[in-house]
């Protein structure tokens, strides 16, 4: 079984475009979006929930007035502010971090574990895929991209597929480390401006940090060819190869605004592009 995780340095160069494109393509495998932040790649593959499961994660506390003896000790611990005066627990304030809960003389104060967010198995026209949907403002997004990923590797197993297909999260934070880990190939999406260089080059290093191989691709390279020509030099001086550029297309725009992945569009160029691109990375599943 091999994986594969399309990474970018930031948002918008395309990478979830790319993604379903690939799931358009491979044979035998599973897809799963680990953009648990801001996931879309169900918009492309229209996917029918088989399983929906909540994601919990941190801890609020909660007083027991019931217990509560009114000692205000945990009111005058709190650097959080999280706690009124009525010695009730604002639990947007509460950060978990459970002083109160340990200073209390009667144990009046408890720990509930936070419904963070859901995810879920769902089938669709291109195979089996695993998504997710972290909740507003909450926290662990790199737990609940290892805890998909798991999901997504047992069911790869159990139904004896080649291949797991990840849609990773943009930037070089906790869940992109969660994306990464343990892949056999990382495909990076840049486009050809001062920041996608930029942002492409930290997001190789914390690659390289965890001896991930690297492969790249430059979106709308035609837009600025000489940025263009400059990632390719650097990626030569790097070592980094980049197996395919993707001209800016407007029917990739519209095949967006469908909800279609690029290789259900009318474009017989763009989608030879993709194809070559796939070919190029997926030599005898051998990627890197």
């Amino acid at each position: 079984m091999k994986q594969i995780v399309v990474i970018s340095g930031k948002g918008g160069t395309g990478k979830t475009v790319l993604t379903g494109a690939f799931a358009a393509l491979a044979q035998n495998k599973i897809m799963v979006d680990c953009d648990v932040d801001a996931s879309d790649l169900h918009l492309l593959l229209h996917p029918s929930i088989k399983e929906k499961n909540i994601f919990k994660s941190g801890k609020t506390a909660v007083i027991n007035q019931k217990k509560c003896i009114q000692c205000l000790k945990c009111l005058k611990a709190c650097r959080f502010d999280a706690i009124d005066n009525n010695l009730i627990i604002d639990p947007i304030n509460c950060e978990g971090c459970a002083f109160c809960y340990h200073i209390c003389p009667v144990n009046a104060i408890e720990l509930k574990e936070n419904i963070s967010g859901e995810w879920f198995i769902s089938d669709t026209k291109y195979g089996p895929f695993v998504h997710a949907k972290l909740g507003i403002a909450e926290e662990n997004s790199g737990k609940l991209v290892s805890l998909i990923r798991q999901k997504a590797k047992e069911i790869a197993t159990q139904q004896k597929l080649d291949l797991i297909i990840i849609d990773g999260s943009p930037g070089i934070g906790c869940p992109v480390i969660a994306c990464i880990t343990g892949v056999d190939c990382a495909l990076i999406v840049t486009e050809p401006t001062l920041s996608g260089l930029h942002d492409a080059i930290r997001v190789i290093k914390v690659a390289r940090h965890f001896n991930v191989p690297i492969k790249m691709i430059i979106n709308k390279f035609d837009l600025n060819n000489d940025m263009t020509k400059e990632i390719e030099e650097y990626c030569n001086k790097t070592n980094i190869p980049v197996i395919g550029k993707i001209k800016f297309d407007e029917s990739i725009v519209e095949s967006v605004v469908q909800c279609k992945t690029i290789m259900e569009t009318s474009n017989i160029e763009i989608k030879r592009t993709i194809e070559k691109i796939w070919s190029n990375l997926n030599w005898k599943h051998n990627f890197c």
